[in-house]
């Protein structure tokens, strides 16, 4: 199930959201993801490891039908009162979602992957009951945001002591291993290191190329998957003349 954010986790994050500059944060996350997803309007879209709802609120804006899932009762109690009854909400964990195959459009793992104890069944699991995307968005191991996180971490308690950091290549290979071919596409956003609006400047489309921006977003296409099984097929007996020598 990995870490379960407590009312504290929970607050943190909501104040973390009210400073100007992570705001602005946020808004090239959800623009990324919006860009990469391509995602219309009236389609349906589960948040796994919805949070406080800034995701599922960021969807439903994009006129989406918005499902949230997560483990956490603080976290989805936050996320009540963000969205309301605009959106749905469930208690559960990524890697054994109660929904049934292909019950969504798309399926979004908005920095949750860092969290759980089976990213690799968290994958498959969000593949499973999604049928046309999937967006996985992750604090990339390799950006000077990410490194920094994790020397702060040394020093003094953090959320991100318990995160595990991915990289574009470690995301693109778990995905290969689980899906095949299939067509990925990724970007980065937050290149510089420098915080809100005033970073914000230096954002652009060639920027998004490089591997070492604060957030990864990979978009996957997902094939039509069915399951099969076997047919029975019945033949009728021919009636056997009496007396007749078997042929």
């Amino acid at each position: 199930m990995g870490y379960v954010f407590d009312f504290q986790d929970a607050l943190a994050c909501e104040r973390w959201m009210r400073e100007p500059e992570n705001e602005a944060v946020f808004r090239a996350e959800i623009r990324l993801l919006r860009d990469l997803l391509q995602p219309r309007p009236g389609e349906t879209i589960l948040d796994i490891g919805c949070g406080t709802g800034l995701c599922l609120e960021a969807f439903v804006e994009l006129g989406l039908r918005a499902t949230g899932i997560d483990p956490s009762e603080a976290m989805l109690e936050f996320a009540a009162r963000r969205v309301g009854r605009r959106a749905e909400l469930h208690r559960g964990v990524a890697e054994e979602l109660p929904f049934e195959d292909n019950a969504f459009h798309h399926a979004c793992l908005f920095t949750t992957l860092e969290f759980v104890d089976d990213p690799r069944r968290a994958l498959a699991e969000a593949c499973r009951v999604a049928k046309d995307r999937l967006f996985i968005g992750v604090l990339n191991r390799y950006a000077i945001k990410g490194i920094e996180r994790r020397i702060r971490g040394l020093f003094a308690p953090s959320i991100y002591n318990r995160a595990r950091f991915f990289s574009v290549w470690q995301l693109k290979a778990m995905l290969r291993d689980l899906l095949g071919p299939v067509p990925v596409t990724w970007r980065t956003v937050c290149q510089v290191p420098l915080a809100g609006r005033f970073a914000a400047r230096f954002e652009n489309p060639l920027l998004e190329r490089c591997p070492f921006g604060a957030f990864v977003g990979i978009a996957v296409v997902l094939m039509p998957r069915v399951r099969t099984r076997p047919l029975a097929v019945r033949c009728a007996r021919r009636a056997r003349t009496p007396g007749a020598v078997p042929g």
